[in-house]
């Protein structure tokens, strides 16, 4: 198959590139090495939408980060995806780091960052009632805000879906070649493609792309950070993302609430060789702790529910690199895209977009394109009249499969027949949230793969949990 352009990894950034090819004409395909979107950095960091006084002024970074914020409120509304402002602060602990949020309010200000403030600790402790007792200040930014970060790729995947881009999974690249016309071919284990032009937007991974296509120059070291989630009951805990000051590793172990409610704590910083290492350790769930307490001294072990490791596409440049490639300039590279990524992610689609229309040519536009993907019926989330009218519809919603979440069948069935729907556990539980809860699967875990292997048409031992090797049955004992 030939297409006009392929987009290698769906990440969000990736997602929403493939969301913006979806406006014109044009055979657009988004190729992704796992059994689902979302698999890489996108579905374990910190899922905050930064302000932006971080980055450093003039930077790629600060540039995509500012434009990035203005437009996500927007982006997360077409596409139906949580999305709560919430502000950030950065707690000071010291005179010293007192003066380090001096120097990150100048930051900010040169980029642009609007309603940034210093809060001494009468206003800090009004805001968080919770923050530890040696907390001397803290700057302020109101523009901050939290969103769903793997729900954000789905749903801009589903999107480009049913404006006509294709998505392949499963297609692990293992061979990039130029032909003599300049389209490329990009070969997996068991298929190959040929692309006009070619986007590599494949994280922790996309140095190695670029080397497949002759462009050796470029270094990703993996950074990866740890996380733990705190159970819904303890949702109060803080109001804000509450920042430490940050360090050459990055922004520290931060305590934030989640669009769902939880908690969050994390991540620490350790760069490794493994690109496909998201291992949790003793070690670094003493030091999360260690730290986390350092901004809310009563963070116990017992509200924990689930604990869990992501990479960082961190850049030796320290800053996002967006270029054509040297050896065809018919690809693009993504390079480096580590926080704030997440945020710069809508801004990002559009650079890279018109990077590409600016020497591909002008692609017809898809008049019957549609920028709103449907919000998913939620039925923990409707009145009572409203889930009876469901229930008419579909028996499917009277059924709560997971009963800490309150998601029923229907829900279930609806994230399986979505466009790019869900093939596996963790899918389901990424669209749905069943097995979000405390049980965290124990309860509903088996009915999920009863239903996957019904509506796949699959055996049980079939169905995985993430894709790949990671069956969850293997045979029948009796």
């Amino acid at each position: 198959m030939v297409y006009d352009v392929a987009v290698i990894g769906a990440g969000v950034v990736g997602s929403l590139i493939a969301r913006e090819l979806g406006r014109y004409n044009i055979k657009a395909v988004l190729l992704e090495k796992c059994g689902d979107v979302a698999m890489g950095t996108t579905k374990a960091n910190s899922a905050i939408a930064h302000a932006g006084f971080d980055a450093k002024p003039g930077s790629l970074k600060a540039k995509m980060n500012l434009e990035g914020i203005k437009m996500m409120e927007y982006v997360c509304g077409e596409l139906s995806v949580p999305y709560k402002d919430i502000g950030s602060l950065v707690v000071a602990f010291n005179e010293e780091e007192m003066g380090t949020l001096t120097e990150l309010l100048e930051r900010g200000r040169k980029n642009g960052v609007p309603g940034l403030e210093i809060v001494g600790q009468d206003r800090l402790r009004e805001m968080e009632p919770n923050i530890n007792l040696n907390a001397v200040g803290a700057l302020y930014a109101p523009t901050a805000a939290i969103i769903g970060p793997y729900e954000l790729a789905i749903a801009a995947v589903e999107n480009a879906v049913t404006n006509g881009v294709e998505f392949i999974r499963n297609f692990e690249v293992k061979a990039v070649e130029t032909q003599e016309d300049g389209t490329t071919v990009i070969r997996s284990a068991d298929n190959v493609i040929q692309a006009k032009f070619v986007i590599n937007s494949a994280g922790v991974f996309a140095d190695d792309i670029a080397a497949m296509t002759g462009d050796g120059g470029y270094k990703i070291v993996s950074r990866k950070g740890e996380y733990f989630l705190l159970d819904q009951s303890v949702g109060g805990l803080v109001k804000h993302v509450v920042f430490q000051c940050p360090s050459k590793m990055g922004k520290g172990v931060l305590i934030s609430p989640t669009v769902h409610g939880n908690i969050l704590i994390g991540p620490n910083a350790v760069d490794i060789e493994d690109k496909e290492d998201c291992c949790t350790t003793a070690e670094g769930a003493v030091e999360i702790l260690e730290k986390a307490r350092r901004s809310i001294a009563n963070l116990s072990t017992r509200d924990m529910i689930t604990s869990f490791g992501g990479l960082r596409a961190h850049s030796v440049t320290e800053d996002f690199i967006i270029e054509r490639s040297e050896s065809n300039p018919n690809i693009i590279h993504l390079i480096g895209i580590e926080s704030p990524g997440l945020t710069a992610a809508p801004a990002i689609a559009v650079y890279v977009r018109d990077m590409l229309l600016s020497f591909a040519g002008k692609f017809e536009e898809n008049t019957a394109f549609d920028p709103i993907r449907p919000k998913p019926l939620r039925f923990h989330e409707l009145s009572d009249e409203e889930r009876r009218k469901a229930i008419e519809r579909n028996k499917a919603y009277g059924r709560v499969i997971c009963r800490c979440e309150g998601i029923t069948e229907g829900e279930i069935l609806d994230a399986i027949h979505a466009p790019a729907g869900a093939r596996d556990v963790d899918a389901v539980k990424r669209r749905t949230r069943a097995g979000m809860g405390r049980c965290q699967g124990g309860f509903c875990g088996s009915k999920v793969v009863e239903i996957l292997a019904r509506e796949l048409g699959v055996e049980l031992n079939e169905v995985t949990k993430f894709g790949g090797d990671s069956k969850i049955l293997f045979e029948k004992t009796k």
